[in-house]
């Protein structure tokens, strides 16, 4: 017998009816796993999505990405799903700084303790004036507070030092655990020498430091490559590792990239030389960043992904280094179609789970009709696991085949964005199905290849049916809870008043509502909602205490949705003592 049915036998008849349906929803609400999703939905662009997803809380996802909107250009926008990417938050737009503005380049990062942060560009399209700026939620990617500003176009005059921006966050046990990290490089139009930027931030976002260039004497990026992009990480035991592409002939004959690494959080650097190439792939279009990552499980342990053509067209190859980047290894070509047959990759993206599994992806073109960037094109990936040295075979992560638009020739479709946590892969890109570019969104178990789900995450409709959220966080604890509030359509108040837990929940039209918390046996604990509401998007917050205002016993607790003569949902939340 499983335990649940050992619970119901201990049990009196009247409570085993409603245990049994508590079982049988939660059950279904762990297990079910979502379909492919359009995150964005708009109608004419959506480009550039990220991830991030909470430490402390793998089924806490949170997506940002470039929309464009009439009238207000491009903004920056952004999705939370508390149940591993099932249901998602309304889509949150970031204001700009001034209406003439326009936005770019996102990024998001969590701290250890859970709160989340937005890095992007807000910028005049002329380049005459902008800034790179971040945001921190403190309710899980809901709702946004202040701006500040992190590095603007005049801090470094004729450089425009704000392109492309990517954040990370220490998560380490160390000294500097918390400190934010942004990079930085010149934007076109910049003169000569260009270089990467560092700054930092050691309260939580609420100032930044000065910026420095990431390169130096004998280690510069030169005034051959214009826009020298860092990629950052920081490595289980707190050091900030980043690389840059350089080409100063002095230096070195042929282009490389350059690792730069600092133990004291920026105030001093070491650099190391990653490889260094003469070969040259010229496709304009293809979308050639590349990336760095630390493997969670091994401070030692780098990798850098990067696109080469040694067999004449784009490959995804992987170095990694094991002595923190000192030492680098020969390159490992991880797509697995053949080699030379004239159909090229791009648009790579990989991830560490904390254990030290490995999962990469990219826009691969194996099955295209034509070679070139110009042809249709899908989402692929392969595995590798902590134990192995060799990638699982390639297999297919998007669960169609994208013909090429023109539209993806244009900028703002730079990048994808994947993560591993959990033996399950988290993916977000951009691609034109729907003929409109738009964000999707795929769950997928690893090592399998099983397609969980693949959807359009960018929909902004309300949804046809109603929605009831994993409460945030969970599990959850009323020592320092505040009392429970309403916030309808949760707006940037909220981030500025976090509660203990927040239960949030979408009504697709108005209606009696009840939400009420119940304890293991069924009984009634407190009733949170007991109302009429129209339709929309509502938080709920409770502070673990009953109706009486009493702290309730440590445990599980469930907390049921139901509009009276309509529908009713039911979830499970964990208070700890």
């Amino acid at each position: 017998m499983n335990k649940a049915g050992r619970i119901l036998l201990k049990l009196g008849s009247a409570t085993k009816a409603v245990l049994a349906f508590f079982i049988v929803i939660v059950c279904a609400s762990i297990n079910g796993f979502g379909q492919n999703q359009n995150l964005s939905g708009g109608t004419v662009f959506d480009g550039e999505p990220y991830l991030a997803i909470d430490p402390n809380n793998s089924h806490h996802l949170v997506v940002a990405w470039l929309g464009y909107v009439p009238l207000k250009k491009f903004i920056i926008k952004v999705r939370a799903s508390f149940d591993a990417g099932q249901t998602w938050s309304e889509p949150v737009p970031i204001p700009h700084s001034t209406s003439r503005f326009t936005s770019a380049d996102p990024s998001l990062g969590f701290d250890a303790a859970g709160k989340v942060y937005l890095a992007y560009i807000d910028y005049d399209p002329r380049f005459t004036a902008g800034a790179v700026y971040v945001r921190q939620s403190t309710d899980g990617g809901l709702s946004w507070g202040d701006a500040t500003e992190v590095i603007n176009m005049a801090s470094d005059p004729g450089k425009r030092p704000i392109d492309r921006p990517w954040m990370v966050i220490d998560q380490s046990a160390g000294s500097h655990r918390g400190n934010i990290y942004i990079t930085t490089m010149t934007a076109k139009g910049a003169s000569a020498p260009f270089h990467p930027y560092f700054i930092k931030s050691t309260d939580q976002g609420a100032s930044w430091r000065p910026w420095r260039y990431a390169d130096t004497t004998g280690w510069l990026a030169g005034s051959i490559i214009p826009q020298p992009m860092a990629s950052p990480v920081v490595a289980a035991n707190g050091t900030f590792h980043c690389v840059y592409s350089s080409w100063v002939l002095r230096q070195n004959l042929a282009p490389q990239y350059i690792l730069a690494s600092s133990a004291d959080a920026g105030r001093h650097f070491t650099y190391h030389t990653v490889f260094a190439s003469s070969e040259v792939f010229s496709d304009s279009l293809a979308k050639k960043g590349y990336l760095l990552l630390a493997d969670p499980a091994n401070a030692h342990h780098l990798a850098f992904f990067y696109l080469a053509a040694p067999h004449g067209d784009a490959d995804v190859f992987m170095r990694e280094s094991f002595d923190a980047g000192a030492g680098w290894s020969e390159p490992v070509r991880i797509n697995d179609d053949p080699a030379g047959n004239d159909r090229m990759q791009d648009l790579l993206w990989a991830d560490f789970d904390r254990n030290g599994d490995l999962m990469v992806a990219w826009r691969d073109r194996r099955n295209a009709p034509d070679s070139g960037y110009a042809t249709s094109s899908a989402i692929w990936g392969a595995f590798r696991s902590r134990d192995s040295s060799h990638f699982s075979s390639n297999f297919q992560i998007s669960d169609t085949i994208v013909a090429y638009d023109s539209i993806l020739a244009a900028a703002g479709n730079d990048f994808m964005c994947v993560r591993l946590r959990e033996d399950t892969l988290y993916a977000v890109w951009g691609d034109v199905r729907t003929g409109k570019m738009n964000i999707w969104f795929q769950r997928m178990a690893v090592p399998s290849g099983a397609v969980v789900s693949t959807r359009p995450l960018s929909s902004e409709t309300i949804p046809t049916i109603p929605q009831l959220s994993q409460n945030y966080p969970n599990p959850f604890s009323p020592a320092k809870a505040i009392p429970h509030s309403t916030v309808k359509n949760a707006g940037a108040s909220a981030g500025r008043r976090m509660a203990q837990t927040i239960i949030r929940y979408r009504l697709t039209e108005s209606g009696e509502v009840r939400l009420v918390v119940y304890n293991l046996l069924g009984r009634a604990v407190r009733t949170l909602v007991q109302q009429r509401q129209p339709a929309g998007s509502y938080a709920i917050r409770w502070d673990g205490r009953n109706e009486a205002g009493e702290p309730v016993p440590a445990g599980v607790y469930f907390y049921q949705l139901r509009v009276i003569g309509k529908f009713q949902l039911t979830r499970k939340m964990l208070l700890l003592p």
